[in-house]
């Protein structure tokens, strides 16, 4: 069984190239647009599914079906699942055929989302969106494998961050849509219309996705851009995968220490997104709709912010990111501090949230991979992946732990109501603590392939 699924996911055999140089330019030209459109637009529909668990905290808690601590517990197998599912499937998108990798993993993963609108108890709950985690975490490495056999080196940060908007924009609508089916009906429904609506993303990535270059008769993206000879790709591919991820990628410290500075940026990111509904509706008097539209209004931002870090990186820092990421950093901690802090107004919270997405979508595209990237062999960058996304959802996991515990409930004249306690010194201090961390890999070289 084992061997027939590694058939079906490895990717596929070299063929003879084609030997018209103009087929192949316009051939390469063409498949690579497809490629990059499918990577953006598709793991945008895996973030419909990540985020609408968001916003359905609120009813789910209303409904007494689960406590603040299991709403917690939740969130944690969640990251505890999707992180070790990153690590593990990062390193072997290196080896895949990423259009059935791809595909496949949001397929289950909307699957699982019906799922959970069909039970109403803690514990299906809780193994179905940890059984979601996992088969999430097909997204991320498949994505950047891809972008980095289909363009060159120095498009990567520009791309990188154009297809980190699809975040933003599977979060955005969300908050939107998911946001006005629970108003309109239940809790359950907003799980099972993600579900559905995201199985729409599966056929598009399957059929506009492709496996490597080589795999169509086209050279090899480092040998179409000039990067390299094609005897040095082919040197390449005789040492073995593995080896250069042990050394290039887990023993790597600089990478280690990007993996935890994405941490500490994960920690407070999703205290910010996983309970934001909540926070805003609890503590500044807000009802679901407009603290979704608050939310929703943050991920928009968020696109700006990704959409140009990797282009401002490329084209003013020379293709660095470690001065624009200090300033992305002190901004993002300052912008948590006052969403959380300030008192209740909503063009305080607006400019708040607006500082927080920007930053935010910058932030987590750099410690999220791309300085990670930056720095290991390209025929290993789904491994660097690996490193910091596990890492950094062992950030999420931990924040919906500790935020979990930190809340409590009191009922004031029948009403519930919500205490955060310590949980904003917790936030704010890990924002703080992420900027401080990316400060010791301020001079760390990239490594030649």
């Amino acid at each position: 069984m084992l061997n027939l699924l590694w058939q079906f996911f490895k990717t596929g055999p070299d063929i003879a190239q084609i030997a018209d140089s103009e087929v192949v330019k316009r051939k390469f030209n063409s498949v690579r647009w497809r490629v990059f459109a499918s990577i953006t637009i598709g793991y945008a529909f895996y973030y419909i599914i990540r985020q609408s668990y968001s916003v359905i905290k609120k009813p789910l808690l209303a409904s007494g079906i689960v406590t603040p601590t299991e709403i917690g517990i939740i969130g944690s197998i969640f990251f505890v699942t999707y992180g070790l599912g990153k690590f593990t499937n990062s390193f072997l998108a290196d080896r895949m055929n990423n259009k059935r990798f791809f595909s496949f993993g949001l397929f289950i993963s909307s699957l699982t989302m019906v799922g959970m609108g069909l039970v109403n108890s803690f514990v299906p709950l809780a193994v179905l969106w940890g059984l979601n985690g996992w088969f999430q975490s097909y997204g991320a490495g498949p994505s950047i494998v891809a972008l980095n056999q289909w363009f060159s080196n120095k498009q990567r940060g520009t791309l990188y961050g154009v297809w980190f908007t699809s975040h933003n924009l599977g979060s955005s609508f969300a908050y939107f849509a998911i946001a006005a089916i629970v108003s309109a009906y239940n809790w359950s429904m907003g799980f099972v219309a993600a579900g559905i609506i995201s199985l729409i993303g599966t056929a598009f990535i399957y059929f506009g996705m492709s496996d490597r270059p080589e795999t169509m008769g086209l050279p090899n993206g480092a040998v179409y851009y000039g990067e390299k000879t094609q005897e040095q790709v082919d040197a390449e591919k005789k040492k073995s995968v593995s080896s250069q991820q042990w050394n290039a990628v887990v023993k790597n410290p600089a990478v280690w220490i990007l993996g935890l500075s994405s941490l500490c940026v994960y920690i407070a990111r999703y205290a910010v997104e996983s309970w934001g509904v909540i926070y805003l509706t609890t503590e500044k008097g807000y009802d679901i709709m407009g603290a979704a539209g608050v939310m929703a209004y943050m991920q928009v931002a968020g696109i700006f912010g990704a959409l140009l870090c990797g282009l401002i990186s490329d084209k003013f820092f020379n293709h660095k990111r470690n001065k624009p990421a200090l300033l992305y950093g002190i901004l993002y901690s300052m912008s948590i501090a006052g969403f959380v802090w300030a008192p209740h107004s909503f063009t305080v919270d607006m400019l708040c949230m607006t500082f927080y997405g920007f930053t935010m979508g910058a932030l987590v595209c750099y410690m999220g991979g791309l300085m990670a990237v930056d720095i290991v062999p390209k025929r290993v960058t789904g491994a660097a992946m690996g490193m910091i996304g596990l890492l950094s959802y062992a950030g999420a996991a931990i924040q919906e732990f500790v935020t979990g515990k930190l809340m409590t409930i009191t009922v004031v004249g029948g009403e519930k109501v919500y205490d955060f306690g310590y949980a904003t010194e917790f936030w704010v201090g890990a924002a703080v603590a992420s900027t401080l961390l990316a400060l010791l890999v301020w001079n760390a070289k990239p490594q030649e392939d």
